[in-house]
């Protein structure tokens, strides 16, 4: 295994990054981050109506930057030696394709239709239609099919297809299928785009497509034509079934080598979305949950066949197969607000800055751009160090539905509410609010984990929060009541991409033997200050209080 190099590229929602590592002994020899070019151009999004579409070009061209750079880094020597490669997506993240296996916006008549393009996994235009998808899903006089997952939320699969079709005539009418970028991107550099042949993610399949073995695949084409006769297209096309992360594509083709520099021997691995990357990345194996904190949160698990809970479980996580670890159950429960929510203040505060337009005479242009760019970077900072000093009495209550709920309970109709506001409120005091109501969001997703016999015995935790905020993290542990480790890996996602590829080209027995040697060490643990769990009890029951009063059909036990 000696001078054997493994690439893995992140794809989230606004960059890819790319690492290169020593598949020996994990050591990370190069690294770079690309910008969507078009997305960062603010092109093809529509915050209001909640729509978020990606151009292909975007994935591509991104891809080829991140890699060249990185090998760049790394030396010629390296290149020469890198043996697999492998990515994972944001999701669910799906694009509609024609028989070729080409996204549409790649073809004449389509290069600017979003509707044509990939529908980021934020993307929020089809709720409707993920409302008569969980009906029809839960009623159709067959199998129950949201008993794994729970409701059908509008950023997953089917729905975004559903209203696509439905609003597009067009698009209806080119597309031959749909394909999840997680699962598009290896398809492509292995050189089998064909739907009905391609590689299919099982963490996809599983959790946003509703692919299960209980059922034997999709769920019936029956129930699916029910809803639009189109979606039975959509089964008839989607292949043979999913395959696991780890699994070995085959070599790059050779314009895909020429174009990233590699040799043609390079193995193209299995994929998964982000997050589940990420866990694998900080060291995910039972027992353990790995919480990957950004700009929303996403609790993972994984789960032995025989462990998982009888009955229907679905109000309170998802689960699928092969999904994070093959042979294991991948359980993923979140909040669709984390960052976000703090995102949400900064944006508030800063509004003097941002829109509003001052005379030259009072402040320079230059002068305003520096000023901004200062609070830009700092402000955050500052009401941390600010709302570190707060007492906990008094605090005022916040929900941390800014984007709906997803866990416990989904509801993507949930709202954000503050209570016990008054004059003496300033913005330290909304920052504690807010830091507080994603800690209680967190203990609420894990109590209801606990009642469902779901163990957790240790957590670990990735992203950038977890890394930059001492206060976050802090409070999360004394509001939890329990040690939080925080992984040093910075790009968890990519490093866990990486174990994918150092796996399919046979370089370890399994993914599990892998992380023993490729993954990184803790960076800090936190553990939780005792003296105050009293105050968190009596803050945690307003919380849940609040979350009553806003949703009554919400079901808080605390």
């Amino acid at each position: 295994m000696e001078n054997k190099y493994v690439i893995g590229v992140d794809y989230g929602s606004d960059s890819a990054r790319a690492l290169v590592i020593n598949a020996a002994n994990g050591a990370t020899v190069g690294q770079a981050v690309c910008q969507y070019p078009r997305w960062n151009q603010g092109l093809y999004q529509n915050a209001a109506a909640g729509m978020f579409r990606q151009h292909p070009l975007d994935y591509l061209e991104s891809l080829t930057s991140c890699v060249t750079q990185a090998l760049e880094q790394a030396g010629e020597e390296v290149r020469g030696q890198v043996v697999a490669l492998a990515v994972d997506t944001t999701g669910s993240t799906p694009c509609p394709v024609n028989q070729a296996g080409v996204p549409l916006a790649l073809l004449p008549g389509f290069e600017e239709n979003p509707n044509a393009m990939f529908h980021l996994w934020k993307d929020h235009t089809a709720v409707s239609e993920a409302e008569q998808i969980t009906k029809t899903f839960s009623s159709w006089n067959g199998i129950d099919y949201t008993r794994y997952q729970g409701p059908y939320a509008s950023e997953w699969f089917w729905a975004k297809i559903l209203h696509t079709v439905s609003v597009d005539p067009k698009v209806r009418k080119a597309a031959y299928s749909w394909v999840e970028h997680c699962d598009w991107l290896p398809a492509l550099l292995a050189g089998e785009t064909r739907p009905e042949k391609m590689y299919r993610s099982a963490c996809a399949a599983g959790h946003k497509a509703y692919w299960n073995s209980a059922w034997d695949g999709l769920p019936d084409r029956r129930c699916l034509e029910s809803l639009d006769p189109y979606l039975g297209q959509i089964w008839s096309t989607y292949g043979a079934g999913p395959r696991p992360c780890s699994e070995n594509l085959g070599c790059i083709t050779h314009e895909w080598a020429k174009r990233l520099g590699l040799p043609e021997t390079t193995i193209i691995a299995g994929s998964a979305f982000d997050a589940h990357a990420g866990a694998v990345g900080a060291g995910i194996c039972p027992g353990k949950l790995v919480l990957n904190i950004g700009t929303s949160a996403v609790d993972m698990l994984v789960l032995r066949p025989d462990q998982i809970p009888a009955g229907n479980f679905s109000y309170a996580c998802g689960a699928a197969e092969d999904s994070i670890l093959p042979g294991f159950i991948g359980v993923e429960t979140s909040q669709a607000a984390y960052g976000d929510a703090y995102a949400w203040l900064k944006k508030l505060l800063l509004f003097p800055l941002t829109e509003i337009e001052y005379s030259a005479d009072i402040i320079s242009p230059q002068q305003m751009s520096a000023l901004s760019q200062a609070a830009e970077e700092s402000i955050l900072r500052e009401l941390e160090e600010k709302a570190r000093k707060l007492p906990l009495k008094g605090a005022v209550t916040a929900l941390d539905w800014f984007n709906g709920r997803r866990y416990p309970q989904v509801n993507e109709h949930a709202r954000s509410a503050l209570n016990g506001l008054h004059l003496g409120i300033g913005a330290a005091e909304l920052y504690q609010a807010l830091v507080l109501a994603t800690a209680f969001g967190q203990q609420t997703i894990l109590r209801t984990l606990a009642r469902e016999e779901i163990a957790v015995e240790s957590i670990i935790a990735v992203g950038g929060i977890a890394q930059k905020s001492d206060y976050v993290m802090q409070t999360l542990s004394d509001v939890l009541g329990c040690r939080i480790d925080v992984s040093q890996t910075v790009q968890a996602c990519a490093r866990g991409a990486a174990i994918y590829a150092a796996t399919a080209a046979g370089l370890y027995s399994d993914i599990m033997a892998a992380q023993q040697v490729l993954c990184e060490g803790v960076l800090r643990s936190y553990t939780p200050n005792r003296e105050k769990a009293a105050d968190y009890k009596h803050l945690y029951e307003a919380y849940l209080d609040l979350a009553r009063w806003t949703d009554l059909g919400m079901i808080c036990n605390p």
